[in-house]
Formats: C-alpha cells, structure tokens, sequence
C-alpha cells in the first residue's frame, strides 16, 4: 500500500476530497490530507505556521505526493511541496496524468 499525501489549491477543496476517497477505495492507498478550514475560521499566524509545518511532515512519511492539479494549475504553496518531495526522494504524482 502506497501513502501519499495530497497536495492541491485549497480552490479545489472539494476534489481534492472527491479524489482522495477515489484513491483509497478504488486503487488502495493510504491517502494523507490537507486540513480543510470548513467553517472558514480566521487563523492565527501561529495557527497557519503549524498547519504548513504538519504537512511538511505529512510529505516526509509519505511514500508519494499527488499533486491535484485540475486544469494544470499548480499554486506557489504546491509548487514549494514538489520541490520539497522532490528533495526528499519522495515520488510526484499528477492527477491529471493519474487518473484523467
């Protein structure tokens, strides 16, 4: 079972959802995600550092990142979790080369 954590523009929140049960159910694996801020709470500074960090961490026990990147986009945020994966070893894995 391969775990991977999804990365993606918080614009595609709801895919991101959608593909992640799409991953664990139809090709088994072990998807690690995003915190989604649902009811849109205003966030501390302190409060997004630790959100940024703990998915940092999320990458490194990760075996893949699959990046969600409907219609190819690919935000700053994303684009420094790739190169980070990148560093780490970590497989990159494009929705839109996966599953599309």
């Amino acid at each position: 079972m391969k775990i991977v954590t999804i990365c993606g523009s918080m614009k595609f929140e709801n895919e991101m959802k959608q593909i992640a049960f799409q991953l664990e159910t139809k090709y088994k694996m072990c998807v690690l995600q995003c915190v989604y801020n649902e009811d849109d709470k205003e966030l501390s500074t302190a409060e997004i550092e630790f959100l940024n960090k703990s998915h940092f961490k999320k990458i490194e026990i990760s075996d893949a990142v699959y990046i969600v990147n409907i219609n190819e986009y690919i935000g700053e945020q994303v684009k420094k979790e790739i190169a980070y994966a990148k560093k780490l070893g970590k497989e990159v894995i494009l929705h839109t080369d996966f599953i599309n």
